[in-house]
């Protein structure tokens, strides 16, 4: 048979978690809690930070930041889960997975931008507390903001142009819970060496460099809090970046755990259950990470509840 181009692709297939239909309802309950515990929390965070004049500083302005990037992040791929459990249909459209490939890269890249750029803050916060204000000020904040979106923009339009590119045969199968670029790859019918090449290539630029600037940033942290004299200004020195730092470890700490798990094993299902810990759990938990963690936010958002109370 010829194969099809994604033009003529009218769906795809999303198999889900399991095919077990026993089990529908209860992912659809547990996805649906998690997805609006994500959106609560993530929109308290923005609320309190917009509300509050003590939290307008460049560190909460990256926070909202990313709480909206998160919101983005898991809207990308669970509503159209819990539709199709609930309609018992497991079709996207071809329109539909180049627009979840597209937003996928947009909001996951922007995520890991925001990171760093996070990690920067803090860096010249620990690091050159005395000039904080003048290297890091608004106009900076807003350029750093819109260069990570630009940059999420262009790669989430290269992965969605390497995906329109494809052809694809009769299997239109995909064993997820969303359009997978990987997995619409490992269904093609034409040769996608060149596409793997490239993913891998802008897949270093767009995460290994924002990566490697985490990383020299805390080095240079680390470095700064162990020459602190007192116990307590090292652990005030350090609880200023704590929050932060446990953010990064879950980011890429599930990211790196389910790539290597779909190494490993060879099912793609199990690839999809991993996967879940980074698109949908690790949105939900930061809200948790820096409210518990920071005085500042639990203040705003306990002012920002009663005032809506």
């Amino acid at each position: 048979m010829e194969p099809q181009n994604l033009t003529a692709v009218s769906e795809f297939l999303l198999l889900g978690l399991s095919d077990d239909p026993e089990l529908e309802p209860i992912l659809f309950g547990l996805f649906l809690s998690m997805y609006l515990v994500t959106l609560l929390g993530n929109l308290l965070i923005i609320l309190a930070v917009s509300s509050d004049s003590h939290l307008h500083t460049p560190m909460y302005f990256f926070l909202s930041n990313l709480s909206l990037a998160d919101i983005g992040f898991s809207s990308t791929t669970i509503p159209k889960m819990l539709v199709n459990i609930q309609t018992h249909s497991k079709s996207i459209t071809h329109a539909g997975c180049l627009t979840q490939v597209s937003f996928f890269f947009l909001f996951g890249c922007l995520d890991n931008l925001l990171l760093a750029v996070m990690a920067y803050d803090r860096f010249v916060a620990i690091c050159h507390p005395l000039n904080y204000s003048v290297i890091i000020n608004p106009s900076l904040c807003v350029l750093l903001v819109l260069m990570s979106f630009f940059g999420s923009v262009l790669d989430s339009q290269i992965h969605c142009l390497m995906v329109s590119q494809l052809t694809f045969c009769t299997n239109v199968e995909i064993y997820h819970f969303f359009c997978d670029a990987p997995q619409l790859f490992h269904l093609a019918c034409s040769d996608t060496s060149i596409h793997t090449i490239l993913m891998y290539f802008i897949s270093a630029i767009f995460g290994g460099i924002p990566l490697s600037g985490i990383f020299c940033s805390y080095t240079r942290i680390v470095s700064s809090i162990l020459r602190v004299p007192s116990t307590g200004g090292k652990y005030k020195a350090f609880s200023t970046c704590s929050s932060h730092l446990l953010v990064v470890c879950l980011f890429y700490g599930t990211g790196v755990g389910v790539y290597l798990s779909s190494s490993i094993s060879s099912s793609l299902r199990k690839g999809a259950v991993a996967s879940v810990m980074y698109t949908v759990v690790t949105p939900m938990l930061n809200p948790f990470i820096y409210s518990l963690r920071n005085k500042d936010i639990k203040r705003a958002l306990s002012g920002t509840i009663r005032r809506t109370v």
